[in-house]
Protein backbone atom coordinates (compact mmCIF):
# COMPACT_ATOMS: atom_id res chain seq x y z
CA UNK A 1 0.00 0.00 0.00
CA UNK A 2 1.84 3.65 -0.93
CA UNK A 3 1.68 5.82 1.87
CA UNK A 4 -0.86 7.74 -0.10
CA UNK A 5 -3.10 5.05 0.19
CA UNK A 6 -2.52 4.63 3.97
CA UNK A 7 -3.33 8.26 4.74
CA UNK A 8 -6.58 8.10 2.76
CA UNK A 9 -7.45 5.18 4.74
CA UNK A 10 -6.90 6.90 7.84
CA UNK A 11 -9.01 9.78 7.31
CA UNK A 12 -12.40 7.59 6.52
CA UNK A 13 -11.53 6.63 10.39
CA UNK A 14 -14.08 7.92 12.91
CA UNK A 15 -12.97 9.27 15.45
CA UNK A 16 -13.52 6.30 17.83
CA UNK A 17 -11.78 3.94 15.37
CA UNK A 18 -8.95 6.74 15.46
CA UNK A 19 -8.69 6.74 19.12
CA UNK A 20 -8.66 2.82 19.33
CA UNK A 21 -5.74 2.93 16.65
CA UNK A 22 -3.33 5.24 18.62
CA UNK A 23 -4.07 3.30 21.76
CA UNK A 24 -3.33 -0.08 20.69
CA UNK A 25 -0.27 1.55 18.72
CA UNK A 26 1.03 3.21 22.37
CA UNK A 27 0.13 -0.24 24.07
CA UNK A 28 2.83 -1.98 21.60
CA UNK A 29 5.27 0.80 21.87
CA UNK A 30 5.46 1.30 25.19
CA UNK A 31 5.91 -2.20 25.57
CA UNK A 32 8.84 -2.19 23.38
CA UNK A 33 10.67 0.88 24.42
CA UNK A 34 9.36 1.89 27.40
CA UNK A 35 7.54 4.80 28.93
CA UNK A 36 10.04 7.34 28.12
CA UNK A 37 9.52 6.97 24.47
CA UNK A 38 8.33 10.49 23.35
CA UNK A 39 5.01 11.40 21.91
CA UNK A 40 6.54 12.42 18.78
CA UNK A 41 7.88 9.35 18.05
CA UNK A 42 5.10 7.36 18.71
CA UNK A 43 3.05 9.43 16.08
CA UNK A 44 5.91 8.97 13.39
CA UNK A 45 5.27 5.03 14.11
CA UNK A 46 1.98 5.58 14.21
CA UNK A 47 2.05 8.16 10.71
CA UNK A 48 0.33 10.69 12.38
CA UNK A 49 1.21 14.36 12.78
CA UNK A 50 2.34 14.61 16.33
CA UNK A 51 -0.75 17.44 16.93
CA UNK A 52 -3.56 14.76 15.74
CA UNK A 53 -1.65 12.60 18.49
CA UNK A 54 -2.59 15.74 21.08
CA UNK A 55 -6.02 16.09 19.80
CA UNK A 56 -7.03 13.13 21.58
CA UNK A 57 -4.47 12.69 24.48
CA UNK A 58 -3.15 15.83 25.20
CA UNK A 59 -1.05 14.70 27.53
CA UNK A 60 0.91 11.64 27.89
CA UNK A 61 -0.32 10.70 31.41
CA UNK A 62 -3.87 10.42 29.56
CA UNK A 63 -2.74 8.15 26.72
CA UNK A 64 -0.51 6.32 29.80
CA UNK A 65 -4.15 5.20 31.60
CA UNK A 66 -5.85 4.48 28.62
CA UNK A 67 -3.23 1.82 27.88
CA UNK A 68 -3.13 1.32 31.03
CA UNK A 69 -7.17 0.19 30.51
CA UNK A 70 -6.74 -1.84 27.92
CA UNK A 71 -3.55 -3.55 28.24
CA UNK A 72 -4.37 -4.26 32.49
CA UNK A 73 -8.05 -3.33 33.77
CA UNK A 74 -9.65 -5.06 30.03
CA UNK A 75 -8.02 -8.80 31.19
CA UNK A 76 -9.12 -8.71 34.39
CA UNK A 77 -12.11 -11.19 34.46
CA UNK A 78 -15.29 -10.34 37.03
CA UNK A 79 -16.24 -13.95 37.52
CA UNK A 80 -12.48 -14.65 39.04
CA UNK A 81 -13.58 -12.24 42.25
CA UNK A 82 -16.37 -14.89 42.89
CA UNK A 83 -14.63 -18.01 42.34
CA UNK A 84 -12.03 -16.54 44.49
CA UNK A 85 -14.36 -16.60 47.29
CA UNK A 86 -16.72 -19.46 46.46
CA UNK A 87 -15.79 -21.93 49.61
CA UNK A 88 -18.38 -24.62 47.81
CA UNK A 89 -14.92 -25.16 45.99
CA UNK A 90 -11.68 -26.42 47.86
CA UNK A 91 -9.11 -23.89 48.09
CA UNK A 92 -6.44 -25.89 46.20
CA UNK A 93 -8.96 -25.66 43.18
CA UNK A 94 -10.19 -22.47 43.53
CA UNK A 95 -6.62 -21.15 43.21
CA UNK A 96 -5.52 -23.68 40.10
CA UNK A 97 -8.57 -22.56 38.33
CA UNK A 98 -7.94 -18.63 38.86
CA UNK A 99 -4.09 -18.67 38.16
CA UNK A 100 -4.65 -20.87 35.01
CA UNK A 101 -7.09 -18.10 33.66
CA UNK A 102 -4.60 -15.04 35.03
CA UNK A 103 -1.80 -16.35 33.12
CA UNK A 104 -4.17 -17.09 30.23
CA UNK A 105 -4.79 -13.76 30.16
CA UNK A 106 -1.58 -11.81 31.03
CA UNK A 107 1.66 -14.49 29.57
CA UNK A 108 2.26 -12.50 26.18
CA UNK A 109 4.80 -10.23 25.72
CA UNK A 110 3.73 -7.15 25.39
CA UNK A 111 1.78 -7.41 29.16
CA UNK A 112 4.98 -8.54 30.77
CA UNK A 113 7.25 -6.00 28.82
CA UNK A 114 4.91 -2.79 30.02
CA UNK A 115 4.53 -4.16 33.53
CA UNK A 116 8.72 -4.30 34.07
CA UNK A 117 8.73 -1.26 32.24
CA UNK A 118 6.27 0.72 33.94
CA UNK A 119 8.21 -0.35 37.39
CA UNK A 120 11.38 1.28 36.37
CA UNK A 121 9.95 4.19 34.47
CA UNK A 122 8.03 4.58 37.90
CA UNK A 123 4.61 5.02 36.13
CA UNK A 124 1.51 4.44 38.31
CA UNK A 125 0.29 2.25 35.95
CA UNK A 126 2.46 -0.46 38.57
CA UNK A 127 1.21 1.14 41.76
CA UNK A 128 -2.58 1.00 40.15
CA UNK A 129 -2.34 -2.41 39.24
CA UNK A 130 -0.54 -3.64 42.18
CA UNK A 131 -3.82 -2.04 44.35
CA UNK A 132 -6.26 -4.01 42.44
CA UNK A 133 -4.19 -7.17 42.67
CA UNK A 134 -3.51 -7.06 46.46
CA UNK A 135 -7.44 -6.08 46.84
CA UNK A 136 -8.62 -8.49 44.35
CA UNK A 137 -6.37 -11.80 45.18
CA UNK A 138 -3.90 -10.97 47.63
CA UNK A 139 -6.52 -10.24 50.34
CA UNK A 140 -8.70 -13.46 50.05
CA UNK A 141 -6.28 -15.61 49.44
CA UNK A 142 -4.39 -14.52 52.93
CA UNK A 143 -7.64 -14.62 54.39
CA UNK A 144 -8.53 -18.06 53.29
CA UNK A 145 -4.99 -18.88 53.94
CA UNK A 146 -5.37 -17.20 58.10
CA UNK A 147 -8.65 -19.28 58.33
CA UNK A 148 -7.11 -22.81 56.84
CA UNK A 149 -4.39 -22.14 59.73
CA UNK A 150 -6.81 -21.97 62.77
CA UNK A 151 -6.63 -17.96 62.99
CA UNK A 152 -10.13 -17.20 63.55
CA UNK A 153 -11.86 -16.66 60.52
CA UNK A 154 -9.50 -14.88 58.11
CA UNK A 155 -11.49 -11.60 58.26
CA UNK A 156 -8.58 -9.97 59.07
CA UNK A 157 -5.14 -11.63 57.59
CA UNK A 158 -1.89 -11.28 59.25
CA UNK A 159 1.13 -9.56 58.00
CA UNK A 160 2.71 -13.04 57.51
CA UNK A 161 -0.55 -14.74 55.63
CA UNK A 162 -1.07 -11.53 53.44
CA UNK A 163 3.26 -12.07 52.76
CA UNK A 164 2.54 -15.67 51.68
CA UNK A 165 -0.40 -14.94 49.49
CA UNK A 166 2.04 -12.57 47.65
CA UNK A 167 4.88 -15.05 47.36
CA UNK A 168 2.56 -17.37 45.83
CA UNK A 169 1.40 -14.74 43.19
CA UNK A 170 5.26 -13.73 42.46
CA UNK A 171 5.85 -17.15 42.07
CA UNK A 172 3.52 -17.62 38.99
CA UNK A 173 3.62 -14.31 37.79
CA UNK A 174 7.48 -15.39 37.18
CA UNK A 175 6.84 -17.49 34.72
CA UNK A 176 6.03 -15.15 31.91
CA UNK A 177 8.76 -12.88 33.19
CA UNK A 178 10.93 -15.72 32.48
CA UNK A 179 9.53 -16.35 29.38
CA UNK A 180 9.40 -12.90 28.00
CA UNK A 181 11.97 -10.98 29.91
CA UNK A 182 14.92 -13.71 30.12
CA UNK A 183 13.45 -16.11 27.22
CA UNK A 184 13.92 -18.99 29.37
CA UNK A 185 11.03 -21.80 28.34
CA UNK A 186 9.06 -23.57 30.86
CA UNK A 187 9.40 -27.70 31.23
CA UNK A 188 6.16 -27.96 32.04
CA UNK A 189 2.63 -26.31 30.50
CA UNK A 190 1.26 -23.35 32.31
CA UNK A 191 -1.53 -25.24 33.69
CA UNK A 192 0.85 -28.05 35.09
CA UNK A 193 3.01 -25.17 36.50
CA UNK A 194 0.20 -23.76 37.86
CA UNK A 195 -1.10 -26.89 39.27
CA UNK A 196 2.39 -27.70 40.79
CA UNK A 197 2.62 -24.53 42.44
CA UNK A 198 -0.47 -24.08 43.90
CA UNK A 199 -0.29 -27.81 45.25
CA UNK A 200 2.72 -26.56 46.72
CA UNK A 201 1.54 -23.62 48.74
CA UNK A 202 -1.60 -25.68 50.08
CA UNK A 203 0.85 -28.40 51.48
CA UNK A 204 3.47 -25.80 53.10
CA UNK A 205 1.78 -22.49 53.80
CA UNK A 206 -0.97 -23.20 56.37
CA UNK A 207 1.23 -25.16 58.76
CA UNK A 208 3.91 -22.52 57.97
CA UNK A 209 1.97 -20.16 59.36
CA UNK A 210 -0.32 -21.81 62.21
CA UNK A 211 3.83 -22.84 63.14
CA UNK A 212 4.58 -18.83 63.15
CA UNK A 213 1.58 -17.74 65.01
CA UNK A 214 0.22 -15.09 62.52
CA UNK A 215 1.48 -11.79 64.40
CA UNK A 216 0.52 -9.29 63.32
Amino acid sequence: MSDASRKAKRKRLDPQQREEEIVEGASLYFSEVGFDGSMRDLATRLGISHALLFRYFPTKEALVDRVYERMFLSRWDPAWDALLEDRSLAFADRLVRFYAGYLAAIDRPAWVRTFIHGGLAGVNINQRYLSLIRRKVIVPVAAELSRLAGQGDGRAPSDEALELSWGLHGEIFYLPIRRWVYGVKATVDSDAFVSLVVRKFIAGAPAALAARGGRR
